[in-house]
């Protein structure tokens, strides 16, 4: 998650490494640094192994057990108690960044959801919101059920939108740039 003003990026959810900040699909987020030291005393785990564990065994995996795919997670929220615990963490995390982004910001004007959740889940967008009206989001149900480009009430202050995203192409762009190949510079 990143917190931008004027088109530039003020702040991320992302720490040194992508393990920090925002619960992921095999990602653990923020950790207690207390916990490296401790699951190395009480289950004599290595460093590969605490890292392996934090990048491929945790997040929604983790905390489910069953999957590291929303869909999934949402599919069986209802039947499975630790499906349903991984969405509403993930929720919960996403509301609390947005809190704090607002605060770094001065407040919101946009809230943006992209990406695979971000794009394709109503339901999590709806949750991600619920309680961020004192920050004047509204969202409109149908539009969110209906994943409009914009999915805020229009009395919203803050205007929610849904922006697609195609990282394989910005990866490509960035590419070219780097290795000053022309094809960077051409419009689709």
């Amino acid at each position: 998650m990143a917190a931008v003003r004027d088109g530039k990026s003020i702040d991320t959810s992302m720490g040194f490494t992508p393990t920090a900040g925002l619960v992921m699909s095999t990602r653990s987020g923020d950790l207690d640094r207390g916990l490296v030291s401790y699951l190395a005393r009480t289950e004599k785990l290595t460093v590969p192994q605490f890292q392996k564990m934090v990048n491929q065994e945790s997040g929604l995996l983790g905390v489910s057990e069953t999957s590291s795919d929303m869909r999934d997670l949402l599919k069986h929220e209802n039947q499975d108690v630790r499906a349903a615990e991984a969405v509403a963490l993930f929720c919960y995390q996403a509301r609390k960044w947005i809190g704090s982004f607002a605060a770094a910001l001065g407040g919101l004007d946009t809230l943006v959801f992209a990406g695979g959740i971000g794009e394709n889940a109503p339901v999590v967008r709806a949750r991600i919101c619920e309680g961020l009206g004192f920050l004047g989001i509204k969202l409109d149900k149908t539009r969110n059920k209906n994943n409009g480009s914009v999915i805020s009430t229009n009395a919203s202050g803050v205007k929610v939108r849904i922006i697609h995203t195609d990282e394989e192409q910005m990866i490509a762009r960035s590419v070219c740039r780097v290795l000053q190949l022309g094809a960077a510079n051409k419009k689709d």
